[in-house]
Parts: structure tokens; C-alpha cells; sequence
């Protein structure tokens, strides 16, 4: 015997995908959105459809960008220092460094952390991409701004070993951060003096 329509069941299952969210948590978001009918479950649905034709990476940063741009605002804007690079894990990261207002570099997305567990290795990041942009745009300072866990220092340190002997300065982020702290959850002010206060590796 069902207790709930298949329908909403269905629902449940698809919220309960997203990562954080537990059964309890699906439950009431897909409640919600049948109690508060067609209008937010149409804004939801027609936000999902157009979010895969509507994003896309940019060729050079990997950040996101709209679909059919190929370069991010942030690398070709004249303003920013394209010598600068900060190097992040996900495109979410670069977000929360935008939010101090202390970065006005240029910025790579890896696309993830190196992590045997997970089965990820160096070739599957946009690492060798990296490199490649380091001797295009004649960078001057690449800041790690990888999260202070072991995947994070792991990625930063293959980082570091790949950008070998070029005379180029390379930097992590500083105190402030916490360890184990993802980058997309610190607060302005921890992540502003993490900038300053960077350090050569």
C-alpha cells in the first residue's frame, strides 16, 4: 500500500539527489511546493530546463560564463590584472573571493581537488590548461586558493611542483581560514585578511 502519490514520492527522490539534503529535508521541499502550487513549481521547472542551455565555461578561466560567451567578464575586463592568477577548486570559490572586494586579479577554475578516494587524479582538472596560461599571460603570482584540507594542500602542492622552475610567485592563502573550512562557506572578512595575508609556499 502507498502512503504517498508516486508523483510526489518522485519528487522527494529527486530533492533527496541534491547533496545536504536528507530525507526530512526532501520531504518538505517537495511539500512546500504542492502546497504553493503552480506558480513556484513552474518558476522551479523552468529554471531547471534553461540552467543546462544557459550556462557555459569560459575557455580560458573555466569559470561560468552564459552560454555562447567564450571568455569570462572577469579575464577580459582591462581592470583586472591578468599577471595575477587565482587558482580555485570550483566556480563557487571564485564567487566568495569576488565578495571581499580585496582580489582584483584573474582567476582559474580546476574544476575539482585531486583525490585517489574519489578517484580523481591531476589529468582530469584543468591543471595542464593552467600551465599553458601561466606562459601565455606571462604571469607574475599565482595564489593557491585551494581549501585547507588534504585535497586542497595535495592539489596546491602538484600545483607548485608543476609550475617548477619559471619565475613566477606562488602563494596560498593565509590566516584566517580554518582547516577542513570550504572556501564557498567562509565568511568576507576571514577571506579578505586570508588574501593579505598570503604566503609564499
Amino acid at each position: 500500500m502507498q502512503v504517498l502519490p508516486p508523483a510526489l514520492n518522485d519528487l522527494i527522490e529527486a530533492f533527496g539527489l541534491l547533496p545536504g539534503v536528507g530525507p526530512r529535508t526532501a520531504e518538505r521541499y517537495a511539500y512546500y511546493l504542492l502546497r504553493h502550487g503552480d506558480q513556484t513549481s513552474a518558476k522551479l521547472a523552468a529554471a531547471l530546463q534553461a540552467l543546462e542551455d544557459g550556462v557555459g565555461y569560459c575557455s580560458k578561466t573555466y569559470a561560468l560564463v552564459p552560454a555562447g560567451q567564450q571568455l569570462s567578464d572577469l579575464y577580459t575586463d582591462p581592470s583586472r590584472d591578468k599577471k595575477l592568477v587565482a587558482v580555485v577548486a570550483e566556480p563557487f570559490d571564485l564567487v566568495a573571493i569576488e565578495k571581499t572586494g580585496q582580489f582584483h586579479g584573474t582567476y582559474h577554475v580546476l574544476g575539482g581537488l585531486i583525490s585517489p578516494i574519489d578517484n580523481v587524479g591531476p589529468e582530469q582538472l584543468h591543471i595542464k590548461e593552467l600551465i599553458k596560461r601561466l606562459d601565455d599571460d606571462k604571469v607574475g603570482e599565482v595564489v593557491l586558493a585551494t581549501n585547507a584540507s588534504v585535497e586542497g594542500e595535495s592539489t596546491a602542492l602538484y600545483i607548485k611542483q608543476q609550475i617548477g622552475d619559471r619565475k613566477i610567485k606562488v602563494t596560498r592563502l593565509a590566516r584566517g581560514l580554518s582547516v577542513g573550512v570550504d572556501l564557498e562557506y567562509a565568511d568576507q572578512i576571514t577571506l579578505a585578511r586570508a588574501l593579505e595575508g598570503r604566503q609564499a609556499v
